[in-house]
């Protein structure tokens, strides 16, 4: 099976560029850049060949969403070159990951469709964002929601990434839906022998802090730095949308609370990402100079810097007020890391069962008391475990490989009709 993957890869860096990454290395990579065999290609157990267009417009975070007139002509190339590869290489289906709810990124789908879609046999829509449905109906206009429908509708395949976020696909559409939830690379493989010694280390030092005992020095050691702060770790872009602002209000107010009972324990929010808007960093750091111990802005990590950031963390604070499958929540899965995240289904069902530490968005009291209940939280391995049961790359790729190979093995069906699209979107959810 031949596939044309239009979408960008890294740089810039974000969830949606790094799990096409992972998709295309885990296919074998690009068809017309594959090494040969003595220089160590890709390998390939899936039987889809991979042509990719590498779409980025934006060189940077801050320049998503944005409009600029460089932009339009990069677009009108990367069609050029997929149609040449359509014909070049006898590719006849199109995989595209769709727009969140957002007007240039939604104009940006149209160009695209109309310029492509004609050209090849099959259309495989990938929804890495969850908001799309409600902005159509919200935010736009009847004859916009009628051009969604004509250039992005009844696609072959739309695949989501849980069964909560399906309503977004049925909104146009589509002949089937498949759920492939996401996946990555263990980045926790020494958990038992590094990790999971050390967070026990650090809640048992917790612990005897709460009750006013002193700690050894041997303890101290075993718990790492600071063993009397509790350090929340914020992975994110640095934007509102992400909930930055609702983490620091959490963290400070937790902070004072602590401060209020003379206690021995502190917590500090350890920011890690990048400011897409010079707004949202003066608001950040008019917050910030409120109670400037309780906060500490460490910029965009990766690689190593982010792999010491989440063993040295004991919690992730990720109150996003719109998100699909984050990978950072993944990441504190594979880390044993607790999270206290937002009130989103998409999110929640991504954490085990009657899992706690869950919060509704813009409540500072509910999130203070969320961080310090799950400051003592000690079932690491249950957390572990759960990223082993269910985003490993391993499984992510059979199941999105098997899912994509389905648009020429299936049975061809009709397109989903408007009544039945409406009884499965009749119950309304947060997105």
């Amino acid at each position: 099976m031949k596939l044309l993957v239009f979408a960008h890869v890294p740089p810039p860096h974000h969830g949606q560029s790094y799990m096409v990454q992972l998709m295309l290395n885990g296919l074998g990579g690009d068809q017309r850049k594959r090494k040969s065999k003595a220089d160590g290609e890709l390998p390939n157990h899936f039987g889809i060949e991979c042509y990719h267009v590498n779409a980025r417009v934006s060189k940077q975070l801050e320049d998503i969403g944005d409009f600029r007139p460089v932009k339009l002509l990069l677009l009108l190339g990367y069609c050029v070159e997929a149609i040449y590869v359509r014909f070049r290489y006898g590719v006849t289906n199109f995989y595209y990951v769709p727009a969140p709810g957002k007007s240039v990124a939604l104009y940006r789908d149209w160009l695209v469709m109309f310029l492509c879609r004609p050209f090849f046999k099959r259309v495989i829509l990938h929804w890495h964002a969850a908001s799309l449905a409600s902005w159509l109906e919200t935010f736009t206009t009847m004859s916009a929601r009628r051009i969604t429908y004509h250039l992005v509708g009844q696609v072959d395949l739309s695949i989501v990434l849980s069964n909560c976020n399906r309503f977004n696909a049925e909104k146009l559409l589509p002949r089937r839906i498949e759920a492939v939830g996401n996946g990555i690379p263990d980045p926790c493989a020494e958990f038992e022998t590094r990790v999971l010694p050390r967070r026990r280390a650090r809640i048992a030092a917790r612990k005897k802090l709460m009750a006013g005992q002193e700690l050894t020095e041997q303890e101290r050691a075993e718990a790492g730095a600071e063993p009397q702060v509790i350090r929340a770790l914020f992975l994110a872009h640095c934007s509102r949308e992400k909930g930055l602002f609702d983490a620091v209000q959490g963290v400070v107010l937790a902070f004072r609370q602590l401060q209020a009972r003379h206690s021995s324990v502190s917590i500090r929010l350890i920011v890690a990402g990048s400011f897409q808007s010079p707004e949202d960093r003066n608001e950040f750091e008019r917050l910030c100079s409120e109670s400037p111990a309780a906060v500490q802005y460490v910029g965009f990590v990766q690689g190593p810097e982010k792999e010491r950031a989440m063993l040295e963390a004991d919690l992730l604070c990720f109150p996003s007020h719109w998100d699909n499958q984050p990978v950072s929540v993944i990441e504190a899965l594979a880390f044993g890391l607790p999270a206290v995240i937002s009130r989103l289904p998409s999110v929640q069902e991504m954490l085990p069962a009657d899992y706690p530490g869950v919060v509704d968005l813009g409540k500072p009291a509910q999130m203070a008391a969320a961080l310090l209940d799950l400051a003592c939280f000690e079932d690491f391995e249950q957390l572990r475990r759960h990223f082993l049961s269910r985003f490993t790359l391993e499984c992510h790729l059979a199941n999105l490989a098997e899912a994509i190979r389905s648009v020429e093995t299936a049975e061809p069906t009709p397109a989903l009709q408007p009544a039945a699209q409406n009884s499965r979107t009749a119950t309304p959810r947060n997105i």
